[in-house]
C-alpha cells in the first residue's frame, strides 16, 4: 500500500512539474492589449514615413489581433480601399499622393455616397447594416479610383507601377517593423509569429469591371519569434535575421480554372439557409487565384434576420420569432459546430482541386455573424496547402491526420 500511495505522490509530482510551464505562459491580457495598441501605432509610423515627401490625406488604420498559439496579425488596409496612392507628377513619377478618396483637389470632387438608411437597434443584429455599408463603400471606393486613375495633368497613370512602388515601400516599413520592434508585444511564445498582412477580407472584384485598375495584391511578412529572440541575444546578426523574414509578394490571376470554379459553387450550396444547420451565405462566394501562392475563398456568414423591433428568424434552426437574448445564445451555441463542419467540407471537397500545386495553399477567409457579447470571433480564415488535399485524397493521410493540418486563425472575439 505504501508503495502504492509513493507511486501516486510521484505521479502527481511529475505532472505538476510537467504542467507548471503551461501555467506559466498564461496570458496578460490587459498586458497584450496595450503592447498591441502601442506597436499598432509604430508599425502605422513607420509606413509614413516611407512616404515622407510625398501628401498624404489619410490615418492609415492599423488593427492587430493575438491568437495563442499562431501569434500576433497587424492587419493593413487592403488593395483600393485605403489607401489609394497615384502620381502627383505625371506618368511615370516616383513621387506618389496617399489618398483614402475623401478629399480630392484634382480632378474635381465625386459625390460622397450617402450613409446607409437601414434602423438598425442599438443592440441589434447589424448584419443588415453591414450589407448596406458595403453597398456605400463598394460605390466610395469607385468613386475613388475613378478620380485617382488621372494624373494633374490629365495623362492616365500606371496604376501596376504605382502599386509595385508602394507595396516595396510597405515591405520594407514592416521588415523594420518586425526585426526592430517586435519585441515590444512581450508575452509571445518562442514558437508563435508576428505577421503583417493587407487583410484582402473586402474583396472587390467589381473594380476592374469599370476601370482599368491592377490586379489586387497579397502581402505578408512574417517573423517567428525565436527567431527574434535569438538576433537580440546576439545569436544572429542583421542580415542573417532579416533573410529569416518570410515574405509573400503576389497577386491576383485573372485566368479563371474549372475547378475553382467547383468548389466554389459547392460552397455556394451547402451554406445556403435550406441546407446549412449552423450559419448561412446570402450572396455568392467572391475567391482569387494568387500567384505562385493559391486561392482564397471569401465568404460573409449570416446567422439570422430582425424581422422586427428585437425580434429574429433563424432560418437554419427552423425559428422564426425570438427575442435577442434567444437568438445570441443559439449564435454562441453553433459556432463549435460550424468551425469544426467548415474544416471538414474543406477537406472533403477541397481535394477536387486539382489544378492546385502541392506547395500552394488553399484559404477560406470568413467573416461571421455579427454576435455582439457573444465571444464568437469576427473572423476565422482556415488554410490548408495543396499537399496535404492530395494526400487525403489517396489514402496517404486518415482525417484526423489532415485536419490537424489545417491551420486556423481567428479575429478577435465580439
Amino acid at each position: 500500500m505504501k508503495t502504492i500511495v509513493r507511486f501516486w505522490k510521484s505521479a502527481v509530482w511529475m505532472v505538476l512539474m510537467i504542467s507548471q510551464p503551461l501555467f506559466a505562459q498564461k496570458v496578460d491580457e490587459q498586458r497584450m492589449q496595450r503592447d498591441i495598441a502601442v506597436a499598432e501605432n509604430v508599425l502605422s509610423t513607420l509606413i509614413k514615413q516611407q512616404f515622407d515627401q510625398q501628401r498624404m490625406f489619410f490615418p492609415l488604420e492599423v488593427t492587430a489581433n493575438y491568437q495563442p498559439g499562431y501569434g500576433v496579425t497587424f492587419y493593413l488596409p487592403a488593395d483600393f480601399t485605403t489607401p489609394i496612392a497615384f502620381s502627383t507628377d505625371g506618368f511615370g513619377s516616383n513621387n506618389f499622393m496617399i489618398w483614402s478618396g475623401s478629399e480630392p483637389t484634382e480632378p474635381a470632387d465625386a459625390p460622397e455616397p450617402p450613409e446607409p438608411s437601414v434602423y438598425i437597434s442599438s443592440s441589434g443584429d447589424r448584419d443588415q447594416y453591414d450589407r448596406a455599408r458595403e453597398e456605400r463603400d463598394r460605390q466610395q471606393s469607385i468613386n475613388t479610383i475613378k478620380l485617382a486613375s488621372k494624373s494633374k495633368k490629365g495623362k492616365k497613370i500606371d496604376m501596376d507601377s504605382v502599386r509595385d512602388a508602394y507595396n516595396l515601400k510597405v515591405i520594407e516599413a514592416a521588415k523594420m517593423f518586425l526585426v526592430d520592434y517586435g519585441d515590444m508585444i512581450t508575452q509571445l511564445q518562442p514558437a508563435e509569429r508576428i505577421i503583417v498582412a493587407n487583410q484582402g477580407d473586402q474583396p472587390h472584384v467589381w473594380v476592374n469591371q469599370y476601370f482599368n485598375s491592377p490586379q489586387r495584391t497579397h502581402l505578408s511578412v512574417e517573423l517567428i519569434k525565436s527567431d527574434l529572440i535569438a538576433y537580440k541575444q546576439g545569436k544572429l546578426n542583421h542580415d542573417q535575421v532579416m533573410a529569416k523574414v518570410k515574405v509573400v509578394n503576389t497577386e491576383s490571376m485573372e485566368a479563371v480554372e474549372p475547378d475553382f470554379e467547383l468548389l466554389s459553387s459547392i460552397f455556394n450550396r451547402l451554406y445556403r439557409a435550406d441546407l446549412s444547420k449552423t450559419y448561412f451565405m446570402e450572396d455568392n462566394i467572391y475567391y482569387e487565384r494568387l500567384k505562385d501562392y493559391g486561392v482564397v475563398y471569401y465568404l460573409q456568414m449570416y446567422s439570422g434576420v430582425e424581422i422586427d423591433y428585437q425580434r429574429y428568424a433563424m432560418p437554419t434552426l427552423g425559428l422564426e420569432d425570438i427575442d435577442l437574448a434567444t437568438r445570441n445564445k443559439k449564435v454562441a451555441e453553433l459556432y463549435p459546430t460550424f468551425e469544426k463542419e467548415m474544416k471538414e467540407n474543406i477537406l472533403d471537397y477541397g481535394r477536387t482541386l486539382k489544378s492546385l500545386k502541392d506547395d500552394e495553399q488553399l484559404i477560406f477567409q470568413i467573416k461571421l455573424t455579427r454576435c455582439a457579447g457573444c465571444g464568437i470571433p469576427t473572423t476565422l480564415e482556415c488554410t490548408v496547402k495543396g499537399s496535404v488535399l492530395k494526400e487525403f485524397n489517396a489514402g496517404k493521410l486518415d482525417k484526423n491526420a489532415a485536419l490537424s493540418k489545417i491551420t486556423v486563425k481567428k479575429g478577435a472575439n465580439q
